[in-house]
């Protein structure tokens, strides 16, 4: 139940692969893994227009990867990159949506120093993906913990009792998971998926955890499947927040009358402290993915979530600078159902409460994550390409 096939069958479900783009694209996806290293440009994954008010091109740190997602930078200036591989070999199953994803153990974790050297420090993760290596569920996020240890959350895209039928190398699909550089050794913190096939808060059992905080000794954590704000503390799981359905104008190719209203999911695909200690969650929208639908909630504890801004579109993550400036990505900018069979154009946008957000940088080929350090914004692109995903830094 990603993007890619929920665009192909027209569901109003919730994206399980946030940040995947439609089974239409995976041609445009495998063309632009096809091209030579080192030949990625505007026409390959792309770096973008660099539109803020700062000068200077953006540097590539970063490529090779496997369907990227969120990134965290540290202190330091070392950059982690959640990399949700390219499925494997099998076994092989029928998708949430259609088609076929296989098994494997690629999903990973890369570090990129702040002197530039980039390796896979966390490998061995389980992944699923389409025989291709395409719409790939695994490592979604990386939250680096200090001394060479990280937490890693893992998606699963699909119903929680999909890992019963899988072999052992699954049970980590829909965990949040305590690793160590250097090792493909793991120990679960939580089970959000589980949590999710309990608890249930709205719509029938789904799970993807997509992005996680850390939260004092605990962490926040955002399950797109699930359409909720998690938190977990000492292995227990709970539900901070839900989201729920917004409706949005029915695409004329379902031909209902015009105007039609259809219920669109939330689909919350990212978790951020902001300045003034609360919570701030974006929104991907599901199906139709609505130019100009998302929002950025605002979550208090014991609070339901409020709006905060609107006026954005498929949004897939989010980072404050040290002024308590918000920026956010956008992974189609006209909205993933306009994309078509091309590789959706997204954009690092500076939002603002009035909804006249200030773009940063466009032109990027399916961005997905941002992580903030002093004036630099780090954003993974291409993040539906196996092999072909990079990390660029941009000046703020």
């Amino acid at each position: 139940m990603d993007s890619t096939t929920l665009l192909g069958r027209h569901r109003t479900r919730r994206v399980a692969l946030t940040g995947g783009a439609c089974a239409a694209l995976v041609a445009a996806t495998l063309a632009a893994t096809a091209a030579p290293a080192g030949a990625h440009g505007a026409g390959g994954t792309g770096s973008g227009t660099h539109s803020g008010a700062h000068s200077g091109a953006p540097t590539k740190i970063a490529s090779g990867l496997d369907n990227p997602r969120q990134l965290d930078v540290t202190g330091r200036g070392d950059v982690y990159v959640a990399e949700a591989g390219r499925g494997g070999t099998g076994p092989c199953m029928p998708g949430p949506e259609g088609g076929e994803v296989c098994l494997g153990t690629t999903g990973a974790v890369t570090k990129v120093s702040a002197r530039g050297h980039q390796s896979r420090v966390v490998t061995g993760l389980p992944s699923l993906a389409a025989p291709d290596g395409s719409a790939a569920s695994g490592p979604s996020d990386v939250e680096s913990l200090g001394g060479r240890v990280m937490a890693v959350l893992l998606g699963l895209g699909a119903p929680p009792e999909v890992r019963d039928g899988l072999p052992e190398s699954a049970a980590r699909l829909g965990t949040l998971q305590l690793a160590r550089e250097g090792g493909q050794r793991t120990w679960t913190i939580a089970d959000l998926a589980a949590h999710e096939a309990s608890a249930n808060p709205i719509h029938d059992p789904d799970s993807n955890p997509s992005s996680v905080e850390r939260s004092g000794s605990g962490f926040v954590v955002t399950d797109a499947g699930g359409n909720d704000l998690l938190t977990t503390k000492h292995g227990r799981v709970s539900t901070a927040a839900v989201f729920q359905d917004q409706l949005a104008e029915a695409p004329p190719f379902l031909g209902l009358p015009p105007g039609t209203m259809i219920p669109s999911q939330a689909v919350p695909t990212a978790v951020t402290k902001g300045p003034d200690g609360a919570w701030y969650v974006s929104q991907l929208t599901g199906f139709p993915f609505p130019a100009g639908g998302a929002s950025i909630f605002r979550v208090v504890k014991g609070q339901a979530p409020t709006v905060w801004a609107t006026g954005l579109t498929n949004v897939t993550s989010l980072g404050f600078d040290s002024r308590g400036h918000l920026y956010a990505v956008q992974l189609a900018d006209t909205g993933l159902l306009a994309a078509g069979e091309e590789l959706p154009s997204g954009s690092l946008v500076k939002v603002s409460r009035t909804g006249a957000h200030t773009v940063v940088a466009d032109d990027l080929a399916a961005p997905y994550g941002v992580a903030i350090r002093g004036s630099s914004a780090y954003v993974s692109t291409c993040s539906v390409c196996p092999g072909g995903g990079e990390v660029w830094r941009y000046r703020l």
